[in-house]
């Protein structure tokens, strides 16, 4: 599928990479912003930083049948609390609805920072089975009831200044109480995945797997 590159009133796949044989299909939700109403491109380093970890997914588990599919947002803001504005929840939303029409195939999310949060809100979804969370925006207080019955493995940088590795920690073990839930110290990092990426591809690479594979989930 050809990469967009101009700003669009939908949410879009801008890249696709699914096996002829594939058997499930890995969703890569991108960071953005607490607020914000201005259309993405492909000049959005968010999407560019999620790009790059698809990329490398795709070239890793094409060989075990596992698909990746990259959506971009049609704003980069979160926007909770203000109405009628876009929100990533309602793209992904609309992204999980036609990769089930489209594939019909197991859903694992991989979202970073704001994806990580978004993902986590539309575990929900019949298709999905669990998120892998990579320096996730977590506030207390967000609900733990989507990923009832789910696998959630999410990883923190101790020196992540943009989202709290604590809260992450605080949510896992909340969600553990509903799913299978893990978290994974990353060490000495910050939030942009610009650090250690060896290290971050390999641990979402692993967590897909064992998302998509968990036992009950076969």
């Amino acid at each position: 599928m050809p990469e967009t590159t101009t700003s669009s009133p939908a949410p879009v796949f801008t890249d696709a990479w699914v096996p002829e044989s594939a058997r499930a299909i890995v969703l890569v939700l991108h960071g953005g912003a607490e607020h914000g109403t201005a259309p993405l491109d492909g000049r959005s380093l968010s999407w560019r930083r999620g790009r790059a970890l698809a990329r490398h997914l795709a070239g890793v588990t094409a060989a075990d049948g596992i698909g990746v599919m990259m959506l971009r947002y049609r704003v980069r803001g979160w926007n909770a609390g203000h109405g009628p504005l876009p929100s990533p929840v309602a793209d992904a939303r609309w992204a999980l609805g036609d990769i089930a029409r489209t594939h019909g195939l197991p859903v694992a999310v991989l979202g970073h920072s704001m994806g990580a949060r978004t993902g986590v809100a539309v575990a929900d979804h019949p298709s999905v089975r669990g998120v892998v969370a990579l320096a996730p925006w977590l506030p207390p207080g967000d609900p733990v009831a989507p990923l009832t019955g789910k696998v959630l493995r999410a990883a923190h940088g101790r020196l992540d200044r943009i989202t709290s590795a604590r809260a992450t920690r605080a949510y896992v073990a909340r969600a553990g109480e509903v799913a299978d839930a893990e978290f994974t110290d990353m060490g000495a990092v910050g939030h942009y995945l610009l650090r250690r990426v060896p290290l971050w591809n390999a641990y979402a690479a692993a967590s897909v797997r064992e998302v998509l594979d968990a036992p009950g989930h076969a």
